[in-house]
Order: structure tokens, then C-alpha cells, then sequence
């Protein structure tokens, strides 16, 4: 092992360390299922703020966007507009409502005037289908970034490395529960943010801290000229294409307020004045990274090599950002180089890890809370019975999403985690709109609305250009779709789903209501009313 890699493998275990360090002491302070659950409602609005950021702040968005960014220019800069725009969605819509209303999951807020066990089960469903999808995403990015790091080549590397990080977030999720994730992603959002910021003012540098210059240097060494800069390089070429975007652009705005690993974020603040905090924290600190990925995905563009321009575009654009640090520090074989490229790999690990503890904590919880709890056991079952299946829920969900990260490589990460957008406002949205603001709204809306919204996006994803049909990629000689080229089952045309699952999810909602006999429950309805809007007895059961 040469000298560069010893201080990467130095930097990746001190994060990986540091990160069990805070598990184990975080298992020392969890009690019981509230502890698990929720950190036991005890963090503070700028502290839940720091976590959300960490959670949502994935190698999506630090690795994909500004790769996007590089590869497609202002096309790629409108995934970080869109992240960021979904977040006054997730403010004005459910922050506060939903920290209110809730205990645990997103199924107790729809639960709470509807029949149980049908609502807990499709929530339950749509929970863990999410979850892996934004879970493919982040393993995609582990082996992308070791087999760089490392120097690791070839398929078997790569797919160790993301049975490591499956393990790593199991073992967060078990030992740690809310508590010890929690304080991980606030770790980790410190690191990404400093992290960023460093490269960021390097990049500007470089460029006597001219934008002009930098997105004009970016624009030549593309070898698209002004195209790189305007709209359309990516999502004008065609009619579909077109459609494809506005579709895309639905997705990322209102896919944020039905994310589960975000909704439960919620329910860990005392108030729901620290939860309204925590969200304007959140916002502050994801809308400047988001201008950070700007800066990063032109600056890879502008001053990355002929042929390292080729590794970000042979990566899917998901090594932009490591290489880009590279650079800035003094290029490939410099002391400065290494130890910025080491710096920021070992951040985008640590931003891996926290979030998928966070999506197999969120996914976990609803099966053992939800199916197993208030379905299977109809509320019976004692916190330690509990306990014991979310931990055995994490581990099955984690060797589930480590079996599908392997062959979902090629894909570029901040597209699979605007799949996993789509199906969360699809499927998850639609109920928890109508059942906080739609007195009628009952158990048949919500089961359809759910199943209907989470049926439709992903079965639109199983026959669009994604699994099948793309071809081979001229420059890399890659399958560009899933399946092998000799299947072709891509009779839907839209890459991302959303344009039509999401109105489907919402009309599903309406039309199983007003065609089902139920009565409407009015009373339960004012309750949640006053609950969602006052707080009162927010940290009540909600079973009935």
C-alpha cells in the first residue's frame, strides 16, 4: 500500500470509528421504545435541524448532483433546485402537523381515524419500498468511492464494499436506534458542510472568486460550449424528454414531505415549535449546500483533466466531486491532492453511513411498530417484543437493499434517489394531505391511494428505458438500462414516473373515499384537527 492510499484507509476508519464511538454511546442512553423510536423526543430544534440536514444531504445529492452538474451543466443544477424548493413543501404542508399528530411512524398519524390494520399495513409497505430505493442510491455511491480511494478494481471489490456498508448500517440501526443515529448525522452534516466549503473556496479561488470565469472555463472544457450553460442539454432534446423533466421536477418538489426517514425526524423534538425550528435549520443549511454543488459540479467541468473528465463521465458522474478535490489540492500524485481527495472521500462515507441508518431505522420501525405491533399482535405486544423485530426488520432490510445495490451500479445516484422521490409522493403524500385536511377521507382512500400511488410508480419504472431498452453507451461500451440489451419491455417512454403516478396517487385517494359506505368518522377527524394544529396530546397513543 502506497503512502496515499495508507491516509485514505487512515481517514476512512477514524470516520467509521468515530461513528461506532457515538453508536455505543448513544446505546448506553436508550431505555426504551420512545429512546429507540425517537431519541426519546428530546433533541433541540437546531440539533434536529443538523440531523435532517445529515439525512438528507446524501451522496445523492454530494456525489450525484454535482456530478449532474459536470456532465449535463444547468440541466443538472435543477436537481438541487428541486431538492431544495420540496423543503417549503415539507414546511407548509407536514413539519409541524405531523410532529403533532404522530407518534412513532407515518402510519400512526393515518391510523388514528381509520381502521388499523389495512392503513398500517399499506403505510408499513410503502415505508419499506422507499426506503430501499434511497437505500440502492447510497450503496451505489459506497463502491463508486472505495474502488476509487482504494485503488480497487473489478466487480467483486466493489460489491464487498457495499456488503460492508449494509453491515455497518445494520449495525447502527441495532445498537444505536434514533439516539445513536441521530448524533451521527449531525457528525457527519458538520463534516459535509466543512468539507464542501473548503473545496468550494479552492475551486473559487482558482478562479480569482469569478463565477463568470469559472462557468465560462467549465462551458470550453465541456466541449458543448454555451449549450453547457442554458437550458435543454439534457431535457430539451426531445418532446418525451421534455416531459421527462417536468416530470422529474413534480417528483423532487413533493417527493420530500412523504420521505419516511424524514417524517420521522419529526417526532424526535420536544415541541412542535422546535419542530418548525428544525426545519428552518434544515433549510438554511441544505440551501447553502445546494449553491456549494454549484460550485462543484462547474468547477469538476472546469478544471478537471481530459481524461478524468472521462472517469466522472464512466462513473455516471458520481466521482466528480473526490476528483474534483483531487485537483484542487495539486492533481494526481501530489501530497495535497491525496490528502483532499482523502478528506472528502472519508466525508462522502460518513455522509453513507448516516443516511442509511436513517432509511433502515424509518423502514424497521414501521415493520415492527406498524405490521408486527398493531397489525400482527393488535397492539399486544410489550416493548421489548418489539424492540427485538425491529433490529431483526433492519437486518433483513439491509441484506434486501445490499442484494439490489450490486447490480443497480451503472446508474448514476441522484436519478435513483428521484425514483425513490417519485414513489414517496406517489404513494405516501396523497394520504397524509387528505387525511390532515379532507374531513371525508377514510380507510378505502387511504389503502388505495397508498397501494395505488406505490403500484403505479414503480411498475412505470419496471417498464420504462431505466430496466430495459437504452443500449449501449458509445464511450464506456455499457449496458446503459438493467436488464441485458437482448430484453426490451420499455413500452413506457418517461424515465422518472411521477407526472403520472403522483395525479394517481391523489385521485386513487378521492375516488376510494367517495365510493366507500364508511362513515366519517367527524369526532376522530376534529380530534387529530386540534392535535395537528395545538400539539395536545402528542405524545399520547394513537391506537384506538
Amino acid at each position: 500500500m502506497d503512502g496515499d492510499q495508507a491516509l485514505t484507509t487512515t481517514l476512512f476508519l477514524l470516520v467509521v470509528l468515530l461513528t461506532v464511538a457515538i453508536t455505543f454511546w448513544a446505546s448506553r442512553q436508550t431505555k426504551g421504545a420512545a429512546d429507540f423510536y425517537a431519541g426519546g423526543r428530546g433533541f433541540s430544534g437546531v440539533q434536529n435541524g443538523l440531523a435532517i440536514g445529515g439525512d438528507y444531504m446524501s451522496a445523492a445529492s454530494f456525489l450525484g448532483i454535482s456530478g449532474a452538474i459536470a456532465l449535463s451543466g444547468y440541466d443538472g443544477f435543477l436537481y438541487s433546485i428541486g431538492f431544495l424548493v420540496a423543503w417549503l413543501v415539507a414546511l407548509l404542508l407536514v413539519a409541524e402537523m405531523l410532529r403533532n399528530s404522530g407518534r412513532y411512524t407515518m402510519a400512526d398519524q393515518l391510523a388514528f381515524r381509520m381502521r388499523q390494520r389495512p392503513v398500517r399495513t399499506a403505510a408499513a409497505t410503502s415505508t419499506v419500498v422507499v426506503s430501499i430505493f434511497y437505500l440502492l442510491a447510497q450503496m451505489v455511491g459506497a463502491g463508486a468511492l472505495v474502488a476509487l480511494l482504494l485503488g480497487v478494481d473489478g466487480e467483486a471489490a466493489k460489491n464487498l464494499t457495499i456488503f460492508v456498508v449494509g453491515a455497518l448500517m445494520i449495525f447502527y440501526v441495532t445498537v444505536g436506534g434514533m439516539k445513536g443515529t441521530t448524533w451521527v448525522q449531525i457528525v457527519k452534516a458538520v463534516l459535509l458542510m466543512g468539507g464542501s466549503a473548503l473545496i468550494v473556496v479552492l475551486v473559487l479561488a482558482e478562479f480569482g472568486f469569478n463565477l463568470s470565469d469559472l462557468l465560462g472555463t467549465a462551458a470550453s472544457n465541456s466541449g458543448k460550449g454555451q449549450a453547457f450553460l442554458e437550458p435543454g442539454l439534457k431535457y430539451g432534446v426531445s418532446t418525451t424528454s421534455k416531459i421527462d423533466f417536468v416530470s422529474l421536477g413534480i417528483a423532487l418538489v413533493l417527493g420530500t414531505a412523504g420521505l419516511p426517514h424524514i417524517l420521522i425526524r419529526f417526532y424526535t423534538v420536544p415541541t412542535s415549535r422546535d419542530a418548525r425550528k428544525s426545519v428552518l435549520w434544515a433549510i438554511g443549511l441544505i440551501g447553502t449546500f445546494y449553491l456549494f454543488t454549484l460550485v462543484l459540479g462547474f468547477g469538476a467541468a472546469a478544471m478537471l483533466t481530459s481524461d478524468k473528465y472521462a472517469e466522472v463521465a464512466a462513473s455516471g458522474g458520481n466521482l466528480a466531486s473526490p476528483l474534483l478535490a483531487e485537483a484542487v489540492g495539486g492533481g494526481e500524485g501530489t501530497t495535497g491532492g491525496a490528502v483532499l481527495l482523502a478528506l472528502i472521500s472519508a466525508v462522502a462515507f460518513a455522509t453513507i453511513l448516516a443516511v442509511v441508518a436513517g432509511l433502515t431505522l424509518a423502514s424497521s420501525v414501521s415493520v415492527a411498530h406498524d405490521l408486527y405491533n398493531s397489525v400482527g399482535k393488535r397492539g399486544t405486544a410489550t416493548e421489548a417484543q418489539e424492540l427485538r423485530v425491529t433490529r431483526i426488520a433492519a437486518c433483513v432490510i439491509g441484506l434486501i437493499a445490499i442484494l439490489l445495490a450490486i447490480p443497480a451500479q451503472r446508474l448514476n445516484i441522484a436519478f435513483l434517489v428521484a425514483l425513490a422521490f417519485a414513489i414517496a409522493a406517489s404513494a405516501n403524500l396523497p394520504s397524509i394531505v387528505y387525511n390532515m385536511f379532507w374531513k371525508r377521507f377514510n380507510t378505502r382512500g387511504a389503502v388505495w391511494s397508498i397501494y395505488g400511488g406505490l403500484i403505479s410508480s414503480v411498475g412505470l419504472v419496471i417498464f420504462s428505458p431505466i430496466m430495459s431498452g437504452k443500449g449501449i453507451d458509445p464511450n464506456t461500451g455499457k449496458n446503459l438500462s438493467l436488464l441485458p440489451t437482448s430484453i426490451d419491455i420499455s413500452w413506457f417512454p418517461l424515465e422518472n414516473p411521477g407526472i403520472v403516478s403522483i395525479p394517481l396517487g391523489f385521485f386513487l385517494g378521492w375516488l376510494g373515499t367517495v365510493t366507500s359506505r364508511e362513515p366519517t368518522a367527524e369526532e376522530r377527524y376534529t380530534e387529530l384537527e386540534v392535535r395537528a394544529l395545538t400539539g395536545a396530546g402528542a405524545e399520547q397513543a394513537v391506537q384506538h
